[in-house]
């Protein structure tokens, strides 16, 4: 008998095995789920992530132990996906990118609505957000959803994020709620957070604590389901402000790959267990 444990390529969600000496493994999708079978082990144990791209094949001897035949990363960023695309490949244009960049936007969006759930958006003002939510909201009526789509912001009071987000929430025509929180909020929930994401990164931390809250307002105050956002852009196209001072279009694209293979530590991270928490779906 095998057991094949595998994940994502960018690690959209977590998975977490424990293994000790002897062949006794176990996987979990939080840490903390193998934490008191590590404990009951004597702590001869090792947790770890299972890593994004790769798959892992066990053979499980007659004891019920598990035994390591292979591991191997069977795609990576840069590569073309082994599923059947949704825009296939050969219809994209060689020589005009822009409109590629278009098509290929528009089709993650519309490819994501599959859901029998209400869909909503998070909507920060910026550009990565503001995008998915046109998008959404043009497609939604294209596609007849019966249903005015929401999109949701948080913030100290007249914070620039949620006065950006008002404009752009009216002029896309979205059903727009802010979330005004205070520091107390902020600081009240940080244990909370840092118990979810199972993590200490201070930034993660940081930019976590107010999508766990904006997720909590969703929960109680909607029914909105599925979440879009505008998460994992700037690692994508280069968003971030260093990548100006690149030395080369290659260089561009390495830093840009390396920063989404670390996604599963950091963004992904924040945007899976912020709203699966309360049993939201973040695409």
């Amino acid at each position: 008998m095998q057991v094949f444990v595998a994940r994502d390529t960018f690690g959209v969600r977590p998975a977490f095995r424990l293994q000790d000496k002897n062949g006794f493994m176990a996987v979990c999708s939080e840490a903390k789920g193998l934490i008191d079978l590590a404990k009951g082990l004597n702590g001869n144990t090792h947790i770890e992530p299972v890593l994004p791209g790769h798959y892992e094949t066990y053979n499980i001897r007659k004891d019920g132990h598990a035994s390591l035949v292979e591991q191997k990363r069977f795609h990576e960023i840069g590569q073309l996906p082994r599923y059947e695309l949704y825009v296939p490949q050969e219809s994209l244009s060689n020589n005009d990118i822009h409109e590629n960049i278009r098509v290929l936007f528009i089709a993650a969006v519309k490819k994501r609505m599959m859901a029998e759930r209400r869909i909503g958006c998070l909507l920060s003002g910026g550009l990565d957000s503001s995008l998915a939510a046109a998008v959404l909201l043009k497609l939604s009526k294209e596609e007849n959803l019966p249903y005015p789509v929401q999109t949701f912001a948080i913030g100290l009071g007249d914070s620039p994020d949620i006065v950006a987000a008002r404009k752009v929430a009216k002029y896309i025509g979205s059903e727009h709620y802010e979330h005004i929180v205070t520091e107390e909020q902020i600081t009240d929930a940080l244990d909370r957070v840092i118990y979810h994401l199972e993590s200490y990164d201070i930034t993660t931390i940081r930019a976590s604590v107010c999508m766990y809250l904006l997720s909590q307002f969703i929960n109680t105050n909607t029914n909105t389901i599925v979440i879009f956002s505008g998460e994992g852009s700037d690692e994508l196209a280069q968003g971030y402000i260093y990548f100006r001072d690149a030395p080369s279009a290659d260089a561009g694209d390495a830093e840009s790959k390396r920063l989404l293979q670390d996604l599963y530590m950091f963004d992904v991270l924040r945007s899976d267990r912020t709203t699966a928490e309360i049993g939201r779906a973040h695409v």
